[in-house]
């Protein structure tokens, strides 16, 4: 891999982002804009291995860049394959289970130098853009020279429609809200869906932290603060949507662009949004309900991640945000999913700010997470990844955790 050198390669462009912004959650306030990188001129700096690993210290062996051969015995079903990690140095391993926030409005730098130094191995759009697809190429591209990781990065936004959309301009279709998508059939929609994710794939993105699958009821709408107030719905029954969210992702997995949905076990029954708010309880939600059943649905249809909540569910783990809880975590291992469970943003939510950063992702990891949210605030990522790594060294088995959670990514990846 040609490595990226920190001066002197990313040109500026004229196009520049627009005022908006949003988290992962739900639209918020962010700085004024700045501009989008231009091309990446090419180095002739060679890595340091056919990779692009980092270059190993003196008092350690070099690890292999690529993973070794499989085992003769294969992996028990749902289980995951360790042998797509095999020969990895740790630091490796706990850089996929890392996923950095790239502000589409710069500063893009620190997140750039993220990638190189903690080996991470995923971004996430964060923001908002009217430039349009070419400068948003461009940036992707500048994050992929930049990372130092043995497979494909993960390219991630929230390209959900109506006042959730990250990416606009020339190459971007404007997307309705998933409350005005739901008005559709579920051919038409998914249709358009596929052209929405061809838009995304085109500009380098190749997973969409999307469809919201959250059963809102139509009563508490307007004062269901994360979902229904913002019309990020697909309709107000289980019918709908499943109907319609399934339409969307089977659209997105269409164009090659994998999905995740969100936010489990459900974010519909809360009058708060964890990203702005501590103590977010859902008081109703059980482990049979039917807002887990829409989710069942969705990882029946082929969904590539599931995103958990960050609020307290007191009807299955009272005691911790579901995020952090083993049971609540464990719940999506239980409807059969055996792909990569993502947290919501951990970086800057104000429902965790109580717990450290470090603490968060090592929290998340043990809870049963395989893939750890720092996108609001991509400073804490480095907190994160360090804690990572020393958790996983003083605890054989937590280190067996970050195993086979780095397996599920690169194994979701598989297809990039």
């Amino acid at each position: 891999m040609i490595r990226f050198r920190p001066a002197g390669l990313l040109v500026a462009t004229v196009l520049t982002v627009a005022t908006l912004a949003a988290g992962c959650s739900a639209p918020a306030g962010e700085p004024g804009p700045t501009s989008l990188p231009g091309p990446v001129q090419s180095s002739t700096r060679p890595s340091s291995s056919p990779s692009g690993g980092g270059t190993p210290s003196p008092s350690q062996p070099a690890p292999s860049a690529t993973p070794s051969a499989p085992p003769t015995q294969e992996p028990a079903p749902g289980e995951p394959d360790l042998s797509l990690v095999a020969g990895w140095s740790l630091e490796q391993k706990v850089g996929q289970v890392v996923m950095v926030g790239l502000p589409v409005k710069g500063p893009f730098q620190p997140t750039f130098d993220m990638l190189r130094d903690q080996k991470i191995g995923g971004v996430f759009l964060h923001g908002r853009t009217q430039a349009g697809r070419g400068p948003v190429k461009n940036l992707v591209d500048a994050a992929v020279a930049a990372a130092d990781s043995p497979v494909p990065l993960f390219v991630s936004t929230d390209q959900e429609g109506g006042e959730v959309q990250v990416l606009r301009g020339k190459g971007f279709s404007d997307i309705p809200s998933a409350l005005d998508q739901a008005t559709l059939s579920a051919p038409d929609l998914r249709a358009r869906s596929e052209v929405w994710g061809q838009e995304l794939a085109a500009a380098g993105v190749n997973l969409n932290l999307a469809p919201v699958l959250d059963l809102v009821p139509q009563q508490g709408a307007a004062s269901n603060a994360p979902i229904g107030v913002f019309a990020r719905n697909y309709g107000y029954t289980e019918q709908s949507v499943i109907t319609h969210g399934n339409a969307f992702a089977e659209g997105q997995r269409d164009s090659g662009v994998q999905t995740s949905i969100k936010h489990f076990p459900g974010l519909g029954r809360v009058t708060a949004n964890t990203d702005t708010t501590a103590g977010v309880t859902d008081t109703v939600t059980g482990p049979d309900d039917p807002s887990v059943a829409v989710f069942d649905a969705g990882i029946k249809d082929g969904t590539g991640l599931v995103m958990m909540s960050s609020a307290i569910y007191a009807k299955i783990d009272p005691d911790a945000p579901a995020v952090f809880s083993p049971t609540v975590v464990g719940l999506v291992r239980e409807h059969g999913f055996d792909g990569v469970i993502i947290t919501d943003d951990l970086s800057a939510a104000v429902q965790v700010q109580n717990v450290p950063a470090g603490q968060r992702a090592v929290r998340a990891v043990d809870a049963g997470v395989d893939l750890v949210l720092a996108s609001a605030k991509p400073s804490v990522a480095p907190a994160m990844v360090d804690a990572l790594v020393q958790a996983a060294r003083q605890d054989p088995a937590f280190a067996a955790k970050v195993d086979a959670a780095a397996a599920r990514v690169v194994a979701a990846k598989s297809g990039l």
